[in-house]
This record gives structure tokens, C-alpha cells and sequence, in this order.
């Protein structure tokens, strides 16, 4: 069995490879968000070093048009999909790391209920405004020059379990959405068990010109249990989390981290990680697929961005040294394509590469999403809890 010196995740988030088999249960049947964007290029869609790698190999029912299978890939190729209970990016990163997320959390599709707007509105001291589920470039655009001119928060929601409030940092300073959204987090582990809290800064001026920021914060539930990047640490390994990997475990069972600005940012951190004399484990979320293009339904930038993606994803390959793993798959699907504006449960992609491998190895259908982070553990020789299975002899 082949051991390496380090091993590289990166989740292109929200980009899933079709109907998961429980799909309908989330009312989801026909989802295919990588799929769909292929349609929609029609052949245009270029993914050369990823389809190198075998994305065109993982078994589906149509091949992804623009980026078929290859004679024989340079990687380990496959799909996962995943068991807990909801198809947040916290549920699937969760799972990723050994920690299935099996209790619903808490889902206000129609708004939050009156008694917690009110203790926001008495902790901040400003009134609460649209308190609906939207589309966050939608909510400024609507709502953001009433914000200006009141100084209101605006807080809104989607079909995930997340409280999101926009400011405009030029009435509601950084420092005081971050304050807002701690106090908000605190109060709604228990008695709303919602899994994400996001403030989302924005500026501009006017609907023509508002712009959210790069400056946007997750504050996610804490780990419920010990996860793999616990026990990796544990054990001396050392953890390093790239992008929003920080906010979705909380910073619990991460030696180090560094946030990003946006997928391109993503990929360089990254690709100076492989550089450097970094060892260990390096985990790396792309948000940018799902925030600026699955939920706001762009079929064109989500396609633009894969391209753009892949041109990176060829200068990662190339730094990789001869006793790396990297491994690449997603979190869920946001399809597009799709009717709404909210995740989709979907097949993830699995492709697992290494310079000193021969690939052309189909690593089947995986489940749950802990069999990555069963193999992780297997690669450096880590005892794991027992859930999700190690894909790593199939690496030869």
C-alpha cells in the first residue's frame, strides 16, 4: 500500500455530478449541476487537466458534453454521496471528516420566528427588515438603499439551515456585524439549532453599484464530536485549512488556516502550500461556485469559473511533489440549472491523484462522504472512529 508525505482535499463547492439516490426526498430529481453546465456550453465546456485526471470516466447515465472520458486517465476516479440528514456545506464537510450530521437542523423556509428578530433587534439596537428566504445579491438590490437610509439589518434565509445579515459597511461597520452575528450565533445553537450564521458586508452606494465583499463570515455550529482533523491532530499530523474550512469546523482540529478572497485566491494559497515545506494535510474549500454562481442560478459564470478553475488546477498538478496524494470532490450540488435557488443533492465527483501512481483505477460509488476522510487517516496511519471506509488500497 502506498503511504504519502501529504495529502491535499480541495472542495469545488457545490459542485455536484447528478441525483443523488435520495434525491427526491429534497424534492431534487434531475439535478445534475455539472451536467447542466455542460448543456448549457454546449461543447464549449473545456475542463482538460481535471478531465485528465478522469472527471469524464465517473460513471453516469449521459457524459458530461465537453469533457468525456479519456483512454486512460492520469487519476482515481469516482463519485460519493452522502448520508446526513441535510445538503448544507457544514453537513457534507462534516461527513468529509467522519462526522455524518444525522439530526435535521433547524429550517425557517418562511422566516424567522418573531421572538428571535426581536432579541437581534434589542441586541443591536436597529430594526430587522425582509426576514425572508432570498437571494442575497437580490436582498441588497431590493432592500439595500432602505438600509442606508435606516440603518436597519437586513436578515434573510434560503432552503438551508442559515441566518444570513447583509450591512452595508458604510452605516453598519465590520467590527459591528461581526458583534451582531457572534451574539446571534450564541442564541441559536439550542433553541433553533440553525447551522450557519453568515454575515455578508456589502458596499456601493445605489442597487447599480452594491458589491458584497470579500470580508463575509461563517460562524457554523461547533463539532459535535471529535472529527478527523481532530484526530489527525492528535496524532501529530499536521492540518491546515484553505478558504472557509476554518468557519465550517470553527477552527476546532486546525493547526493553521488562511481565508480567501475568491476561487483564483483559493487555488494560489493552495498551490503556495504545495510549495512551501508544508507537511501534512491540506484542506481547501472553493465557495466561489456556490455563492456567486449556483445560488444566484448563472449557468455561464459557474462554467466561466470550472475553466478558470482548471487552468490553476494544471499549475497544482505541476508543484506537486512525487509523494503527494491530491484528492478533489465536492460538498453537494447547486445546480444552475435548476428551479430555486438552493443546494441539491447530488453525487459528488471523487478523483484522487498522485505522480508516482499509474491511475486508470475506478474507485466505484462511495458512501458515506467519510470515506475520504477514512483514507486520509489510512494514508498516515491514524485510527479512525469506524465510519466511512478507506479507499486507499485501491490506489495501486
Amino acid at each position: 500500500m502506498t503511504k504519502f508525505s501529504r495529502v491535499i482535499a480541495i472542495v469545488t463547492d457545490s459542485i455536484g455530478i447528478g441525483e443523488a439516490p435520495d434525491a427526491a426526498k429534497f424534492h431534487d430529481t434531475g439535478a445534475d449541476t455539472l451536467g447542466h453546465i455542460g448543456a448549457y456550453f454546449d461543447g464549449d465546456l473545456t475542463l482538460p487537466n481535471w478531465q485528465r485526471l478522469g472527471l469524464g470516466n465517473i460513471a453516469r447515465p449521459m457524459p458530461i458534453l465537453g469533457v468525456g472520458p479519456v483512454p486512460h486517465p492520469a487519476g482515481y476516479f469516482g463519485k460519493m454521496y452522502e448520508i446526513s440528514a441535510g445538503k448544507d456545506s457544514m453537513d457534507g464537510h462534516w461527513e468529509m471528516m467522519g462526522l455524518p450530521v444525522t439530526a435535521p437542523l433547524g429550517f425557517f423556509p418562511a422566516g424567522f420566528p418573531d421572538a428571535l428578530i426581536q432579541k437581534i433587534a434589542a441586541f443591536s439596537g436597529r430594526k430587522v427588515i425582509v426576514n425572508q428566504p432570498y437571494s442575497g445579491t437580490e436582498v441588497i438590490a431590493e432592500y439595500g438603499e432602505e438600509q442606508l437610509r435606516t440603518g436597519a439589518l437586513i436578515v434573510y434565509t434560503s432552503g438551508d439551515s442559515v441566518l444570513q445579515i447583509a450591512a452595508n459597511t458604510a452605516v453598519i461597520p465590520l467590527a459591528e456585524l461581526y458583534r451582531i452575528c457572534e451574539y446571534v450565533r450564541s442564541i441559536t445553537i439550542t433553541d433553533y439549532h440553525i447551522g450557519r450564521v453568515i454575515a455578508r458586508p456589502y458596499v456601493g452606494d445605489s442597487p447599480a453599484n452594491f458589491t458584497r465583499t470579500s470580508d463575509r463570515h461563517d460562524y457554523t455550529l461547533k463539532p459535535t464530536a471529535p472529527t478527523d482533523l481532530d484526530r489527525l491532530q492528535k496524532a501529530g499530523i499536521a492540518t491546515f485549512g484553505i478558504g472557509k474550512i476554518n468557519d465550517i469546523f470553527s477552527g476546532i482540529g486546525l493547526d493553521d488556516g488562511v481565508h480567501t478572497t475568491s476561487n483564483a485566491d483559493g487555488m494560489s494559497q493552495t498551490i503556495a502550500a504545495v510549495n512551501s515545506e508544508r507537511t501534512g494535510f491540506i484542506f481547501t474549500n472553493l465557495v466561489d461556485f456556490d455563492a456567486m454562481y449556483g445560488h444566484r442560478r448563472n449557468p455561464q459564470g459557474d462554467g466561466e469559473a470550472l475553466m478558470a478553475f482548471d487552468q490553476q488546477l494544471g499549475e497544482l498538478v505541476a508543484a506537486l511533489q512525487a509523494d503527494d496524494l491530491l484528492l478533489i470532490t465536492s460538498d453537494h450540488g447547486n445546480d444552475p440549472e435548476f428551479r430555486g435557488t438552493d443546494h441539491t443533492r447530488e453525487y459528488v465527483p471523487l478523483i484522487a491523484y498522485s505522480k508516482q501512481l499509474p491511475g486508470g483505477g475506478d474507485l466505484g460509488v462511495r458512501s458515506p462522504f467519510a470515506d475520504l476522510g477514512a483514507t486520509i487517516l489510512d494514508n498516515f496511519g491514524v485510527a479512525g472512529n469506524g465510519v466511512g471506509q478507506s479507499f486507499l488500497p485501491l490506489l495501486k
